[in-house]
């Protein structure tokens, strides 16, 4: 399947608009917080100096900021690019979903007009397939076998994680904070436009279950999918080793609980997974597959003599 030029420019546009909003709101963060180190360490977790101001976003924009910016350019470069809108365009929708109940004004109209661009970036990825009929068009190249299969490891033991997680904290929390952490509760203190922690998991463990049943069926579109886990999966280990290493936990390893002990490793395995699966699947597809030999040719058969002998 190849995506029409109309199609493409229009899934590019869909996603400029989406960088954009996510742009305008790190810029409206920036300009509240000082400094850009401060949104980083925000982002990464680190809510201790909120006295000076209080971010709107969370790591989820950057990642999404980044998402749609190399979607809009591969919609305008590849005729291959619908997997990528139609990942980009569902990972959108299902993070920005909780924004319609979320409080503030500024909070809701986002979600609407993202949601309402992601929607697009859906229908735009559907309708604008077409078949390959020309022959010198080639189909989208699957993974190769070897590459595909390491990152579908690394993205179902990741799901496993992330799902062990949300059933220890929904057995050390009260009920009330863990509906609250898939509902976004006022028990939950977050960004105004960042997902509830909970909700957050959810989709991330139903996108890395994706990208893994896909890479392990070497799917087409599973480059898309595995490309937009490994982004979230590397920037979320990222975030968590940076904020152990900014309060010196992995010092203090032998001394700290054993749940901390716990998400410190997870974080490291999370960052060198997030990146092995970038590097697994980034690289060149399988070959397609030569065609075989034409058959051939028949010879016509000789031409009668002449002028004919006699009795010819």
């Amino acid at each position: 399947m190849t995506v029409t030029r109309p199609a493409r420019l229009t899934g590019a546009a869909l996603c400029a608009v989406l960088a954009l909003i996510a742009a305008v709101w790190i810029l409206k963060d920036l300009a509240a917080l000082g400094s850009p180190a401060d949104l980083a360490w925000y982002w990464a977790g680190d809510h201790h100096f909120l006295i000076r101001g209080r971010s709107a976003t969370s790591l989820v924009d950057p990642v999404l900021l980044a998402a749609s910016a190399a979607t809009a350019v591969a919609a305008l470069r590849s005729r291959h690019a619908a997997s990528a809108l139609a990942a980009t365009g569902a990972a959108t929708l299902a993070l920005r979903l909780p924004g319609l109940w979320a409080p503030g004004s500024g909070a809701l109209v986002t979600a609407l007009l993202e949601l309402a661009l992601a929607a697009g970036l859906v229908v735009t990825a559907a309708a604008g397939r077409r078949r390959v009929t020309a022959p010198h068009e080639q189909p989208p190249t699957r993974p190769r076998t070897g590459p595909a299969v390491a990152a579908g490891v690394l993205l179902a033991v990741s799901a496993l994680v992330a799902v062990l997680w949300e059933a220890y904290w929904a057995t050390e929390l009260p009920l009330e904070i863990t509906i609250d952490r898939f509902t976004g509760g006022r028990s939950v203190i977050k960004a105004a436009l960042a997902p509830p922690p909970g909700w957050l998991s959810l989709v991330l463990v139903t996108l890395y279950g994706t990208a893994a049943v896909s890479a392990f069926a070497r799917a087409r579109h599973s480059r898309a999918f595995g490309l937009l886990a490994g982004v979230f999966l590397a920037a979320g280990g990222l975030a968590e080793v940076a904020r152990t290493a900014r309060y010196e936990l992995v010092g203090d390893f032998g001394d700290i609980p054993a749940a901390a002990r716990l998400d410190i490793l997870s974080a490291y395995t999370g960052l060198l997974a997030g990146v092995a699966v970038l590097a697994l699947l980034a690289g060149r597809g399988a070959p397609a597959t030569a065609p075989g030999p034409y058959p051939p040719a028949r010879m016509p058969p000789p031409a009668p003599p002449y002028p004919p002998p006699p009795g010819w």
